[in-house]
């Protein structure tokens, strides 16, 4: 009867567990009301207002006049130079990015943390200053490119020396990203793949690969956006030569110059929708590539 009487109690007695748990994640992060409230209060200040600010300025011009401003001969080619450059950069950083990555996670080598520090290095040099540098290096009587100007290859007030800036600035962003991930990549995969008898191309392919993916698109995304926005370093090597190479960003400096306010936000305003759009294809296929990778997983 005692034994009956104790189960019935034990029973009936509500489990602590449950009621502790919840009282847990509610203090995981304290003051969570007051802090979301500031972040959104912030980024509100920071990014949705000043972004909003553009199309609210955009809206006050007629279709038509808008149209013109957007669709000018010197706006387009300044387009292609700014998307078409900026997205070769970003491509070129996502495979040497890669690599400079694979080689500071995968080897040990002496300077190696010097090796380490230099790639942060277009973070923390002024824009300005790596325009300067750069056309210095690559003008036709500079150091490197007096290599290049008697093969015809013209370097410095060019698209290639748009293409060398904007792959300068982007190096760090696609590092930065699949740097963590490859030290974090469990070696013991590669070590069963190649236990079961697949090569070092097929292990890559099949193993490593996958799981850097989403890595890599968020790189390429990353510097992708830099190199569109970019506007210090590129117009010191460029040369800001209109329908050749003229970049976006310089167009809406020289409306702003004008006092032509509404052609620079409406300019804008195409710059801003077109990079919403990068993102969104870069995040859609990242999205894609982890569903894929959890599948196979």
């Amino acid at each position: 009867m005692n034994s009956e009487a104790a189960n019935q109690r034990t029973q009936a007695a509500p489990d602590p567990k449950p009621d502790k748990a919840r009282r847990l994640s509610r203090r995981v992060i304290p003051g969570f009301g007051l802090s979301m409230g500031i972040t959104i209060t912030w980024l509100t200040l920071m990014v949705l207002i000043p972004l909003a600010a553009v199309f609210i300025r955009t809206s006050g011009m007629g279709w038509e006049e808008f149209w013109r401003a957007v669709t000018s001969r010197q706006v387009v080619a300044s387009y292609k130079v700014t998307f078409g450059v900026s997205l070769l950069a970003a491509m070129t950083n996502a495979v040497f990015g890669f690599i400079v990555a694979w080689i500071l996670t995968r080897y040990r080598f002496p300077m190696r943390k010097l090796v380490d520090a230099l790639v942060d290095l277009p973070f923390a040099l002024p824009t300005a200053v790596a325009g300067l540098a750069l056309t210095a290096l690559y003008a036709e009587t500079g150091w490197l490119g007096q290599l290049f100007y008697p093969l015809g290859i013209e370097t410095a007030y060019s698209r290639t020396g748009i293409f060398i800036a904007l792959t300068f600035i982007g190096l760090p962003f696609v590092v930065r990203t699949v740097q963590p991930v490859l030290e974090d990549f469990d070696r013991e995969v590669e070590e069963a793949a190649a236990s079961l008898g697949a090569g070092r191309l097929r292990t890559f392919v099949s193993v490593v690969l996958p799981a850097l993916v989403p890595a890599l698109l968020t790189g390429f995304a990353l510097a992708f956006a830099r190199a569109v926005g970019e506007y210090g370093s590129v117009i010191f090597i460029s040369g800001n030569m209109p329908m050749r190479t003229e970049i976006t960003p310089l167009v809406i400096v020289k409306h702003l110059e004008n006092y032509n306010y509404p052609h620079a936000t409406a300019v804008a305003c195409v710059m801003l929708v077109a990079s919403f759009a990068m993102l969104l294809v870069v995040n859609l296929l990242q999205r894609w590539s982890e569903s894929i990778g959890q599948a196979r997983g």
